[in-house]
């Protein structure tokens, strides 16, 4: 395996560019490919057969691109699909899951929310994952309509706001202390979600975590130290949102997959 590979970086729309967003932080140096399956988006909304289906298709594309490791930026990705993509591909995978541990571990009221897309508090492996924390009581909410609103650029619309507050005040009035980001296109939502909830609630989402894991990976199969690499995006829909999102210097490419 040549050092200098991309790492490439998949999720059901613009949302997993705040994964790829803490990777490129940590790894300068590291060669990125990102690709927005924002056609097909969102994900939670389908079978786990279609979400494995759609995973696979995106883990062809980025190995056709030489990609010498893959991370699912994509909770309902990594929850419903990881397993097989570890068993068909032989290439690492590093997928991103909610995080309810630290939520679970240093909330003080014991009670933790949890916002994320049906396909990830449906899946199999978000179970098993929830049923280590018995003690903690959980509140649940899928984001109906959330991916759809950042997906077509309107985080600030008063539809978002309105569903927002639909969502999280259940929550506040249950005495949550840690809402959990279960979803990479969440944390774009942050500076509204601010504006509802209580300062003493702590947001969790994912994205440092699954950076530090990509660098441990790294340590395993080598680095790349040529600083002279430029991210690489595509999205088979328009680019207009993901270019807004990543700002000029970055260039987006629209592309068929």
């Amino acid at each position: 395996m040549d050092n200098k590979q991309p790492i490439g970086v998949f999720d059901s729309g613009i949302g997993g560019t705040s994964i790829w967003k803490e990777i490129h932080n940590l790894l300068p140096n590291e060669k990125t490919i990102y690709l927005a399956d924002s056609k097909n988006a969102p994900y939670g909304e389908k079978s786990k057969e279609e979400i494995i289906q759609l995973s696979m298709k995106n883990t062809d594309f980025l190995l056709n691109m030489n990609c010498k490791l893959i991370v699912v930026a994509c909770n309902t990705a990594t929850t419903n699909a990881i397993r097989e993509l570890r068993a068909h591909y032989s290439v690492p995978f590093i997928g991103i899951e909610p995080a309810i541990k630290p939520a679970a571990i240093h909330s003080r009221t014991q009670v933790i929310g949890i916002l994320a897309t049906k396909g990830t508090l449906n899946s199999e492996l978000f179970n098993k994952t929830t049923e280590m924390f018995h003690h903690t009581k959980i509140i649940e909410q899928i984001g109906y309509g959330l991916v759809e609103l950042i997906e077509n650029g309107q985080m600030e619309s008063p539809e978002m706001t309105q569903l927002l507050h639909s969502y999280l005040n259940p929550m506040i009035e249950a005495n949550i202390d840690f809402l959990v980001l279960g979803c990479s296109h969440y944390p774009y939502l942050i500076p509204q979600i601010r504006k509802i909830i209580p300062d003493h609630i702590h947001i969790i989402d994912s994205g440092l975590a699954v950076a530090r894991q990509t660098q441990n990976l790294l340590k395993e199969i080598g680095f790349n130290q040529d600083n002279n690499n430029k991210p690489i995006f595509y999205t088979n829909t328009n680019p207009k949102v993901l270019q807004t999102i990543l700002g000029s210097t970055y260039n987006v490419q629209e592309k068929d997959f």
